[in-house]
């Protein structure tokens, strides 16, 4: 499918997409950004469906037989991670379904105090600020270990969300998890987003990963919420182990 004909389906600009959707249930969702809390109309709850049901016994059975075949090599990076210092794993507050915050869970990939690191490297370097500020991540990270760029590349930092998938706050296929500020590049399809899990892997992760531009992620996100079946999650599935293996987009 092209950038043109996704447009179509969910132009983050406009509200043209709320037609196209299943039913919910209107009420307003209050979710803080950028220090400001903001009322998004129209965030789910979603009416039960037999749809939800499924989904949701898939992503606990599947991230359990997931969990236990990848046992042994989550092992063995615990031990390389704990080799190299520091923590484990990573913890960082994302936003999920109907505007709760979690925790999301990734072995961590980058050197300790990272955070204090990139506001520092934001205020010396404007190439790297306007790069943020377009895309919320750096192509060449400084920050990042040996050990990390392996594991972001090979997408096994992503392993212990397995656990956020049993807890119930993320999905195994669904939109790309965001932090609060990044609701804003959702405009006016933010509550389309916040009516689904977050995934581990979804559609714009199997169509580019991180060389789509933002705009394109967030069509692919709308895109998805409107037309997701279990069918388009299993095609999803089998995409991502060919582009895990091939390691495009990683970084």
């Amino acid at each position: 499918m092209t950038t043109q004909q996704l447009s179509q389906v969910a132009d983050p600009s406009t509200s043209s997409i709320v037609g196209g959707m299943p039913p919910f249930r209107p009420h307003l969702v209050s979710v803080e950004i950028s220090g400001e809390v903001a009322e998004v109309s129209r965030t789910s709850v979603r009416a039960w469906s037999l749809h939800d049901t499924v989904k949701r016994c898939v992503d606990v059975l599947g991230a359990i037989v997931l969990g236990l075949v990848f046992l042994p090599l989550m092992l063995g990076i615990v031990l390389l991670l704990r080799y190299e210092g520091g923590p484990v794993i990573y913890r960082h507050r994302r936003v999920g379904r109907d505007g709760r915050t979690f925790e999301c869970f990734k072995f961590r990939t980058m050197v300790r105090d990272a955070d204090r690191k990139l506001r520092e490297l934001l205020e010396q370097c404007p190439e790297l600020r306007a790069e943020w500020l377009r895309d919320h991540k750096l192509r060449n990270d400084p920050r990042i270990t040996a050990l990390g760029r392996f594991l972001r590349r090979t997408s096994l930092d992503e392993l212990p969300q397995l656990w956020n998938v049993i807890r119930g706050e993320m999905s195994l296929v669904g939109p790309r998890p965001v932090v609060r500020e990044e609701l804003l590049r959702y405009g006016r399809c933010c509550w389309v987003y916040l009516s689904a899990r977050p995934g581990i892997t979804g559609l714009w992760q199997v169509t580019g990963r991180n060389d789509t531009d933002y705009r394109r992620r967030v069509v692919l996100d709308v895109y998805y919420v409107r037309k997701q079946n279990l069918l388009l999650d299993f095609y999803i599935l089998l995409k991502t182990t060919r582009v895990v293996l091939g390691g495009g987009g990683a970084y």
